[in-house]
């Protein structure tokens, strides 16, 4: 008989006024993020009096100044990432609003937006947010953990989209488009170097192949010796090294016609996403620990140190081909192609954060997609202009979870030395292949020069066939010979295939208004969906006794409100645009672990649907430009993102232990990974001494609020809140094609020791991924 409990452990409901929220982020200290010298979107310098330069983003997939788009859109540049020195897509997050990710390894990565899409952990869910690289959808949140090198600049559209790109989703869209080929010559060299062994090493070539073709290619390579030391061995762990090329065609015989064809690699060996124990929770796993032998177990996170036996380690491959063709007919229609095939390759050992042998294990992924887009965009200036389009994905995914028991599983595990684990070995293949159709279009009426009304459709099917096994054990004593074939405990298990089929509507109306030529406002209502999924790595303990519903997911659909201002003040030297929004998410798509009644002490991870989510809050873009050759960049958000219903729950470690039987409710608790308060701030100066010297400083500080670092809610796995310094400075030495650059950075000044993502394990423990100490480096560059 289940025992149900109260939801102690919920935070108190917090029912803030929206508007008073507004007023508050209106209310900020300005500061800033930094424009690093001769930054596009940033200070103009050329005219005596200094002005923001204009940013051109295509959100609505038309060439628009972002100033113009009726929508919250974020930019940030490329030259903003090289000043930063970020490079990684789990960093972005210090430089865009409403944004986390969530950063464990390759495979477990995930951007939520507005506090949708934290969900690091299972192959067979699509993002709520997603990610095109050159206008090609990446089907999976690892495509985009590479090098982010030669970037022309990353758009932000938070809300559902549907209605303008190839694949729907649910919290926002993630745009990085990179540098086109020119043809204007162009060749640099950079080297950079810092604390922690970290060395980087850039390379890129881009000009005239003949008079119609231009080309570009971009190589580099990344090293790091780690940050987390094992106390076992005295190795460096969460380091290693990464490798990439990138090369590109243009071609362009007239103005009416031009192809883009973009040929990439990546690949990584490291032992990225290394775990330290982030809290023994209630002391169980401790115990147990102990029982099996392990010694010198570190539990304060902040020493960045482990003791494992076994180095944790992964490689990666990833490339892909496209090819965007686009066509401008003389009556002003244009034609766009996207055409694209992907591959991304997963081979991990991890390992049980322990320095005896309990479990090692790990999930490889082999994933392959191939996609087509094409889009009709009618010529704008008209009373009325609109896009149409039509997209299909096809996807291969393939998985196997392997398991491996040590001599000590059964204390460490269980509780009691019945040999029933030791030496088991166990492969668990699942396999996913999906079949995505779609049809879409966006169109608006400009009723008059100032009022402008917008409105978009979607209807996208989906077909996905599944199938999740496990292979009958091998190894282990005579006492797990009775149960090998019993699918309910360890046995041998076939799902058989699992079959999904969805039609997902997603819809648009948008209404804005000009209140003046340099204020705009605009309120917008949107529908969107994604498709249900299948829990691949299901019978990676035991489902039979969850029953097959275990391993099938419904659709995540979302209804989302935003109401917002754009301006432009003082003479262009001022940007300020805010927003309110409210979404409602139905079926909420997330993982857990959860205990598995049949095997006391085990757990098994749960792909579900959990119950109702509300997310509401205000969003603020501010830059600032006060005197020449000095800008000030805040962007923040609130965001109230809460469970409205979610009764059957598990429990966290602190209840489970004592009541294994019991149920939770997390109704009314903040979601997992959605800080309340992001606040990112920056400041940049810039200034020539002479015609060839000109010099640069800069500082930001990114801050966010405490968060639930897991599903349950546990106070063993709370995130608590940090910020983030950077400092930088630099030279650009030079004029006319041949410049030189040296630049000092610093980052993370204060040496904060913080914890991006965390996660449950067996017995009540919690482990977490490292943040980055701090690192002081520097840069050179050659233009030329």
């Amino acid at each position: 008989m289940k025992r149900r409990l109260p939801a102690r452990l919920s935070s108190p409901r917090c029912h803030p006024l929206v508007p008073l929220a507004l007023t508050a982020l209106l209310s900020s200290p300005l500061h800033a993020e930094p424009a690093p010298p001769a930054a596009a979107g940033h200070a103009a310098t050329g005219a005596d009096t200094p002005s923001l330069t204009p940013l051109t983003v295509s959100a609505r997939r038309r060439e628009e100044l972002a100033q113009e788009v009726p929508a919250p859109v974020s930019v940030v540049d490329g030259a903003t990432l090289e000043a930063r020195r970020i490079d990684r897509i789990e960093d972005i997050q210090q430089l865009l609003p409403s944004t986390s990710v969530a950063f464990i390894n390759p495979r477990q990565t995930s951007i939520a937006v507005r506090g949708l899409g934290n969900n690091p952990a299972n192959d067979g869910l699509e993002g709520s947010t997603g990610l095109y690289l050159d206008n090609v959808y990446l089907s999976r949140p690892g495509m985009a953990v590479f090098d982010l090198l030669d970037i022309e600049q990353i758009e932000l559209m938070r809300g559902p989209q549907g209605t303008l790109f190839g694949k729907n989703t649910t919290a926002g869209v993630l745009n990085i488009s990179t540098r086109r080929p020119d043809f204007t010559p162009e060749r640099s060299l950079e080297m950079s170097a810092g604390q922690h062994g970290r060395v980087q090493a850039r390379a890129m070539l881009s000009g005239p192949l003949t008079d119609e073709v231009a080309g570009r290619i971009v190589v580099y390579r990344s090293q790091d010796a780690g940050t987390v030391t094992n106390l076992y061995n005295g190795d460096r762990l969460n380091g290693g090294h990464r490798d990439g090329v990138r090369a590109q065609m243009l071609f362009t015989p007239d103005d009416s016609f031009s192809l883009r064809l973009i040929a990439d690699y990546n690949a990584e060996k490291s032992s990225s996403g290394t775990q330290v124990i982030y809290s023994l929770g209630p002391g169980l796993a401790l115990r147990r620990a102990i029982a099996a032998g392990a010694t010198g177990i570190v539990s304060d996170p902040t020493r960045y140190q482990t003791n494992i036996d076994e180095t944790p380690r992964i490689e990666v491959e990833q490339g892909g081909l496209s090819a965007e063709a686009n066509w401008l007919f003389d009556s002003g229609f244009r034609l766009t192609s996207i055409t694209a095939g992907r591959f991304w390759n997963y081979d991990p050992v991890a390992t049980d954060e322990l320095n005896v042998k309990v479990l090692d294990n790990g999930v490889t992924v082999r994933n392959r997609q191939l996609s087509q887009e094409l889009r009709l965009a009618s010529p704008a200036g008209g009373r009325f202009d609109y896009v149409v389009g039509a997209f299909y994905m096809q996807q291969r995914l393939r998985n196997r979870l392997s398991l491996s028991f040590g001599p000590a599983a059964d204390i460490f595990l269980q509780g009691a030395p019945t040999g029933l684990l030791a030496s088991v070995r166990s492969e668990n293949p699942g396999q996913q292949d999906t079949s995505s159709y779609a049809l879409f279009g966006q169109g608006t009426w400009h009723v008059n020069d100032r009022f402008d009304l917008s409105a978009g459709l979607r209807a996208s099917y989906e077909l996905k066939e599944a199938r999740v096994t496990r292979d009958s054990p091998v190894g282990g004593s005579a006492l797990l010979a009775p149960i090998r074939n019993q699918p309910g405990l360890l046995g041998a298990y076939d799902s058989g295939t699992l079959r999904l089929e969805q039609w997902s509507p997603s819809a648009l109306l948008n209404a804005s208004y000009r209140l003046r030529p340099d204020l705009l406002g605009y309120i917008t209502l949107s529908h969107g969906e994604k498709s249900g999924g299948v829990n691949l790595t299901g019978p990676g303990t035991a489902p039979g006794p969850l029953g097959p519903d275990s391993l099938l997911v419904g659709p995540e659909r979302v209804n989302n409100l935003d109401l917002g201002l754009k301006s432009t003040l003082w003479d262009h030297r001022v940007l300020l645009n805010a927003n309110l929004f409210w979404a409602e998410v139905h079926g909420y798509q997330t993982t857990t672990l959860v205990p598995v009644r049949s095997l006391s002490g085990a757990y098994v991870q749960v792909l579900t649907n959990a119950g109702d989510v509300r997310t509401r809050g205000a969003e603020l873009d501010l830059q600032l430009l006060p005197l020449r050759g000095l800008t000030l960049t805040l962007n923040a958000s609130l965001n109230d993102a809460r469970y409205r219903r979610y009764d059957n729950a598990p429990c966290p470690a602190e209840v489970n232990i004592p009541y294994p039987n019991a149920v939770c409710s997390l109704s009314g608790r903040q979601v997992a990974g959605a800080p309340r308060w992001i606040v990112n701030l920056s400041g940049e100066y810039r200034y020539r001494w002479s015609a060839d010297v000109q010099h640069y400083l800069s500082a930001a500080y990114a801050w966010r609020s405490g968060q639930d670092g897991t599903l349950d809610g546990s106070v063993y796995s709370r995130i608590p809140a940090y910020g983030l310094l950077d400092l930088a400075t630099g030279w650009r030495l030079g004029h006319g094609a041949s410049l030189w650059s040296l630049s000092l950075w610093a980052r993370n000044v204060l040496d904060k020791r913080y914890f991006p993502a965390v996660a449950a394990t067996a017995n009540g423990a919690y482990t977490a991924s490292v943040g980055t100490p701090r690192t002081l480096g520097a840069t050179v560059r050659y233009d030329f």
